[in-house]
Formats: C-alpha cells, structure tokens, sequence
C-alpha cells in the first residue's frame, strides 16, 4: 500500500464515512442503552462491523429477546453479504490473500456500492485502494460508535431519525450510480418487492429477499440484452 493508494481512495470513502458519523453516534447510543462501554463498542463495530446487525442486536437486546433468537435474526439479515462476496470475488483474483481476506472482512452495504462501480469502471482502482475504502469507512463507523457510546447517557435521539440516517446513505449511493436500463429495473424490482413484503408482514427478511428479487431481474435484462445483440 503507497501513499498514492491513500490519497486516490480517501475522497472516496469521505462520503460513506460522513455517513457513518451520522448513524454510528445513534447507534453507539443504543448500544450504551444496551451496557456496552465505549470500548466494547468500539471493538464490537471494528469486528462485526454490521450497520443494520448491531442496530437489531441493540433492540433484541433492549427488548429482552432470548440469544438464540438474537443470533438468528442478525445472521439471516446479515446473508446479504453472500451476493456482496459472488459479484466482487472476479476483481479480487489476482489479490494476496491476506489483503483479500481483509478486504472480505471489511465490506458493508455502503463501500460494496462505491468499490464496485470503481471496480467495474475504473482501470485505476485496484483491490488495495477497494481496500483503504473499506478500513476507513470501518474506522469512521467504530469511532463513532464509542463516540455515541460515551455521550448516550446525555443524549435523547428518536428512533425514526436513527432509521431514515441510514436509508438516505442508501439514498446517495443509489444517486450516484450510473443509469442505465438495468440499474432502472434492480432499483424498481427491489424497491416494489421490499415495500410487498414489508406489507405482508415480513419484517427484516424482506431485505434480503428484496435484494434477491434485484440481483434476479438485473441479471435477466443483462441476459436480455445479450441476446438481443447476439440476434442481430
């Protein structure tokens, strides 16, 4: 890693890391909510390192659900990281694995989206950089964690601002992707089949299969489009 690689990739991960100030100190609150002291959070967020895992841990935890349950919830939420693994895994080929493995330790839902359009479009962007992205949106996020951990006995935030902080990182991200007709459909099919599920009572595994209902249809209009290349 050069300090070139650092300066290319910290602009980058500025935004998810601005965010991650945001809804780490609300998250850091429930976690002191919960007992946890600003260290243990700190180490908690620098190990799981899972934004919508440790808000549920927070709230099973203060609900007084039964650790069998807890550990359930969090894992089935958490499978998404699986699609994360399969659509990065070609980019990092030809990586050491100790920087591949620490770079598959360090993905979340926010610098997923930034490294993959980078990785995809940007001859430049090496899995080092995807890297730096990585770790320091996870330094951000575990600072500010301890940080809201420190100052959550002084602090009264409603959960409805916890909830939107989060999706409008989401937002951003989704903002700022490049348009085209399959970005239109996983973003439409996704959308329609979370808010359905949500209807139905699904809870948190309407995530996941939303995210399941995307990666499906974009790779049917990916697969449309060949072959209609390939029939011309």
């Amino acid at each position: 890693m050069s300090l070139e690689d650092v300066r290319a990739a910290l602009p980058v991960a500025l935004p998810v890391m601005m965010g991650y100030l945001a809804i780490g100190v609300p998250c850091g609150v429930m976690a002191a909510e919960a007992g946890l002291s600003p260290l243990a959070a700190f180490l908690l967020s620098a190990t799981f390192y899972s934004g919508a895992g440790q808000f549920m841990m927070a709230s099973l935890a203060l609900a007084g659900v039964p650790l069998v349950s807890m550990v359930a919830s969090v894992a089935l939420v958490s499978t998404r990281q699986l699609l994360y693994s399969a659509a990065l895994a070609p980019y990092l080929r030809s990586a050491p694995r100790p920087l591949a493995a620490l770079f598959a330790a360090t993905v979340t839902d926010e610098s997923f989206g930034v490294n993959l359009s980078r990785l995809a479009g940007d001859a430049s962007w090496t899995p080092v950089r995807a890297t730096v992205v990585n770790v320091a949106s996870m330094l951000s996020w575990a600072v500010a964690n301890a940080i809201g951990a420190l100052v959550g006995p002084a602090l009264a935030i409603p959960t409805a601002v916890m909830s939107f902080a989060m999706t409008s990182i989401f937002i951003c991200l989704l903002a700022g992707q490049r348009w085209s007709r399959a970005t239109v459909v996983v973003a439409a099919s996704s959308a329609a089949a979370v808010v359905a599920l949500k209807a139905l009572g699904a809870g948190s595994l309407a995530v996941l299969v939303g995210a399941l209902v995307g990666v499906a249809a974009g790779l049917a209009c990916a697969s449309g489009a060949r072959g209609g290349r390939a029939s011309r």
